[in-house]
């Protein structure tokens, strides 16, 4: 089946999506972080409550802090701007108290809200500044220290911080790294299993082929392995303790 006459050029954009690590030194215009905001202001939110902030952070010794809180990266220092996405509440607070009702904000769907609203304001913000020929990369790595990531950018009870994300001009162009078969993760009607035995060896080949033959980092693993090592270990367990100091309970 010829699909092409279905691929757009936003549709291409979003197919070559690759994490990018390495920059030029050139700055990005603050005037184009605005409107890139703003595209991504455009992302669907739960009764519009947009429940999300963004950081951002051009300061060399707090990128380079937060460098060391995300253990070490050197591209959020390499980077000529990181930005902090964080689930927000706390302008909600405000929201509320201009009529004089208590705001009941800490139940585990509030949470949920606020971590899939700032998700796909993210999105639609690294797809926008895509498009104007910049790159960037997701940093997971701010949960690893999160209060002392809170502390650096002054962020205050029911605001955390939930990923970072280095942009910039690429100065690299790397390969795209196969996605799951679509049979794997596309169910029609009900979700089923039967076939994921079959598609993930396919699977496996395929991410074998690409780790062995992509012109940097080449290795010889595959996607299955990869994420049985990944799960072999719980990971950052202090998250629940954290996100109960930011005032959420998850009732």
């Amino acid at each position: 089946m010829d699909n092409q006459k279905y691929i757009t050029e936003t549709i291409k954009l979003m197919q070559n999506h690759r994490s990018i690590r390495k920059f030029t030194k050139d700055q990005i215009p603050k005037e184009q972080i605005v409107e890139i905001v703003k595209a991504a202001q455009g992302a669907a939110t739960s009764n519009f409550v947009q429940a999300y902030s963004l950081v951002m952070v051009t300061d060399p010794i707090k990128k380079e802090q937060l460098s060391e809180l995300s253990n070490h990266q050197q591209q959020i220092i390499d980077a000529p701007v990181f930005f902090v996405f964080c689930a927000d509440m706390k302008r909600l607070e405000f929201a509320t108290g201009k009529h004089d009702i208590p705001m009941q904000y800490d139940t585990l769907e509030n949470f949920i809200v606020s971590i899939v609203d700032t998700s796909l304001f993210a999105e639609n913000f690294l797809t926008a500044a895509e498009s104007l020929g910049y790159g960037g990369c997701y940093i997971g790595g701010i949960r690893n220290n999160p209060k002392q990531v809170s502390d650096l950018l002054n962020l205050p009870d029911k605001v955390m911080p939930i990923f970072g994300m280095t942009l910039g001009v690429p100065a690299e162009n790397h390969e795209v790294k196969p996605r799951l078969p679509i049979d794997a993760i596309l169910h029609e009607n009900e979700y089923t299993t039967e076939n994921y035995q079959r598609l993930l060896d396919q699977y496996d080949d395929i991410f074998r082929d690409y780790y062995k033959t992509r012109t940097s980092n080449a290795k010889d693993m595959t996607w299955t392995q990869t994420m049985a090592t990944f799960f072999s270990q719980k990971k950052r367990t202090h998250m629940k303790e954290f996100v109960e100091t930011k005032g959420f309970h998850l009732y």
